[in-house]
């Protein structure tokens, strides 16, 4: 299985291929503005700039979560317009965590695009390296995306909901502890968590700024599934992002197979009768 990273060293080698699309998606939950502003700043040579909420989302309906999935049709239209196309070669980096370039890493290969890759440590490992920042906005030419949907890919709520009476099946949530817990809940209206669901912040998958080595990420998570494989594990977080930073992770250590739940707990919680635990 080839690793969805791609190092600093190896991307700057490759800056003069044609084919080769950057993707700046920085972004802040509780300032939505500071990703555009961090891209105006300084972005890497050639970056473009994607928008969680603008690009990578939907329109909320106030039941279906704070990042809600595009359609197929929707986010191939939006690639097109951004200048994706198939033959593209795109490299999707956010500040550093993962949590937002695994979002449109894993939207893409969703769409039947395998030729995506992460930036390891991100804007803050290239900045810390001293290597080239642009400071002018960049757009591509508008192109055509044809999409080819994997749909094992992701989840509803009424698949989780079935999940939680299966036991060969395991939910884990990407979330801090104290939101998983309940203790706190600084951006959805009930705190808390899945019934069952396990709980491996994302955060974990780091050392120094970049991911674990393979070798350390696999011996992690083949705790956490314990004897399962990765297709029996669903990941969630608060809106579809962050736990994408887990697949990353799993699909880094060869555990790749995983599943999303999309709406994630933003979109759960959204319904009463879901129910709901705080540990």
């Amino acid at each position: 299985m080839t690793s969805p990273l791609i190092s600093t060293t190896d991307l700057a080698a490759q800056l003069a291929d044609p084919h080769l699309v950057i993707v700046d998606s920085r972004h802040d939950l509780l300032n939505p503005s500071l990703g555009p502003e961090a891209y105006a700043a300084g972005h890497l040579p050639g970056a473009i700039f994607m928008s969680i909420d603008d690009d990578l989302s939907a329109a909320k309906t106030g039941s279906n979560g704070r990042h809600p999935w595009p359609t197929a049709e929707t986010f191939a239209a939006t690639l097109g317009r951004k200048g994706i196309g198939n033959a593209s070669r795109v490299v999707v980096y956010d500040g550093g965590n993962a949590m937002y370039a695994g979002r449109l890493w894993w939207m893409l290969r969703w769409l039947g695009h395998d030729n995506v890759f992460v930036l390891d440590g991100g804007y803050a490992q290239w900045q810390k390296e001293g290597r080239a920042i642009d400071t002018t906005a960049r757009q591509r030419a508008a192109t055509n995306f044809q999409a080819t949907v994997r749909k094992g890919m992701l989840l509803n709520a009424a698949d989780t909901l079935a999940a939680l009476t299966d036991p060969s099946q395991r939910i884990l949530d990407a979330r801090a502890h104290e939101r998983y817990r309940g203790d706190v809940e600084p951006v959805d209206p009930v705190a808390g968590h899945i019934p069952g669901a396990l709980n491996r912040p994302f955060a974990l998958n780091l050392r120094d700024g970049v991911f674990k080595s393979a070798e350390e990420l696999r011996r992690e998570f083949e705790v956490v599934l314990a004897g399962r494989t990765p297709a029996q594990l669903i990941h969630q977080c608060g809106s579809g992002v962050s736990a994408c930073a887990n697949i990353i992770a799993m699909e880094h250590a060869g555990l790749g197979g995983s599943r999303l739940y999309a709406g994630s707990w933003s979109e759960w919680c959204a319904d009463p009768s879901r129910p709901v635990a705080r540990s």
